[in-house]
């Protein structure tokens, strides 16, 4: 990701705003549709002349992944098919010659968060059955699979001990910065891709990003969750910094963990810990960006961190429900709240302003807005939101465990593929190498804030 400028208000006074009932599932999917309506407004992919998947300026490419992850939510929670055509398009216009999302017109900026924003939209598609991509195009969990795979090939163990680079290439700014959402990405993949494919390999490298987080203090002790160290030899000084999406994306990959695992002690611990470490980003039980929204310092790409974040708490939910009675609160009146910003179905981002439109309006604003109110119907009784299919719960989505390991495009070559017996739709690996050029000796990214 990259810091761009806030987008500029598109309205000015206050929006009519609507009350959304927390405790009935039409009168959320109501409210998701027309701010859902609101957020295609932004799309131009599917333009004459436009690149299906890219928004327009000043938004950067990862956010395109984001934004069509939730829309695949959308559909998932509401069961409104009207944008998935639109969507399908969109996520596979973007995959690039090698299937991977890692498309020639973005390779040469591109960080591992955003290769791993549309490595996760595509993750969700397979874990909703979304439906699939016709024969012969790449496959939701194929697509997925590529993404870990290649972040696996950029495990940096020469400085820090390990994780992920920000960036994949040097000569970007980045490159010197190691960072909990491009590691928070490959460990939120691996763990979600252990419960779908049952295979343990996925698993130990959850295991392993997790371990290297806490080891350098990305990880506190009390289970805060810290941006990131541009100290590359040691990772000894920390960016203390703190962001709804990076602990909504290890919240969410503990919560998958807790599920492989069949509810084991130590993931358990962690789910809590996350979600007590999380209170902070709550007034009286209303979403905030704590770390610039009440000084007005949010920028582009953090102004989209909340659609994720209500996402993943929404997930958790039912992965480990244990978490309810803490999380069904906060979702709740986060909806109602963002739903007193979107009136008219365009969306503000001060929640807690109440029915005081705030006069901030794009992609982010609108993408958040959304992500909460759909997000409330998990807590609704009778809604019956599906928990995230498996392999072997009636997933339909078709893997490759050698996806992104042999790139013809760029000279990846596989080393080393552990394969788990019965194992029908993926299996581990252990290593791959990055031959020379690619990536000017180093075979690692990192995503960003």
């Amino acid at each position: 990701m990259r810091l761009s400028l806030l987008w500029p208000a598109l309205l000015t006074g206050a929006a009519t705003a609507f009350t959304i009932d927390t405790t009935n599932a039409d009168s959320i999917k109501s409210a998701a549709s027309t701010v859902a309506h609101g957020l295609m407004k932004f799309y131009t992919g599917n333009n004459t002349g436009d690149t299906p998947g890219t928004l327009p300026p000043p938004y950067f490419w990862w956010e395109g992944g984001g934004m069509f992850m939730t829309m695949v939510d959308y559909w998932a929670k509401t069961n409104d098919s009207t944008y998935n055509d639109v969507v399908e398009q969109a996520l596979l216009f973007q995959v690039g010659p090698d299937n991977d999302y890692m498309p020639p017109n973005q390779t040469k900026d591109e960080g591992n968060d955003d290769q791993g924003f549309w490595g996760m939209a595509a993750m969700l598609a397979a874990e909703t059955n979304f439906q699939n991509p016709p024969k012969g195009q790449p496959q939701w969990l194929a697509l997925a699979q590529a993404v870990f795979n290649e972040m696996a090939s950029r495990w940096d163990e020469s400085t820090c001990g390990g994780g992920l680079r920000w960036q994949i290439f040097q000569f970007n700014n980045g490159f010197t910065y190691k960072n909990s959402i491009a590691n928070g990405c490959f460990f939120n993949l691996g763990a979600r891709l252990a419960r779908y494919t049952g295979n343990q390999t996925y698993a130990d490298w959850a295991n392993k990003i997790w371990d290297w987080e806490a080891s350098v203090g990305l990880i506190d002790s009390s289970y805060n969750i810290f941006d990131g160290s541009s100290d590359v030899q040691n990772c000894t000084t920390i960016d203390r910094l703190q962001w709804t999406y990076n602990a909504g994306i290890y919240l969410h990959g503990a919560a998958n963990m807790f599920n492989f695992t069949s509810g084991q002690s130590l993931w358990q611990e962690r789910v809590t810990g996350i979600l007590n470490a999380s209170s902070i980003f709550f007034n009286n039980d209303i979403m905030e960006e704590q770390a610039c929204e009440n000084v007005n310092t949010c920028d582009t790409d953090q102004l989209s961190f909340k659609a994720y974040f209500s996402q993943w708490l929404a997930s958790t939910t039912i992965l480990a429900p244990f978490t309810s009675s803490t999380i069904t609160p906060w979702i709740a009146a986060s909806a109602a709240a963002a739903g007193l910003q979107c009136g008219s179905g365009t969306c503000g981002f001060k929640w807690s302003n109440g029915a005081t439109f705030d006069g901030s309006t794009g992609v982010g604003q609108q993408m958040s807005g959304l992500g909460a109110i759909q997000s409330a119907i998990v807590q609704v009784k009778g809604a019956e939101v599906v928990a995230p299919v498996t392999n072997s719960t009636g997933g339909t989505s078709q893997g490759d465990s050698s996806a992104g390991i042999t790139k013809p495009s760029t000279g990846m070559t596989e080393a080393a593929i552990k394969v788990t017996t019965g194992d029908k739709v993926a299996s581990g690996f252990l290593t791959v190498a990055v031959l020379g050029g690619v990536i000017g000796g180093s075979t690692f990214m990192v995503m960003g804030a």
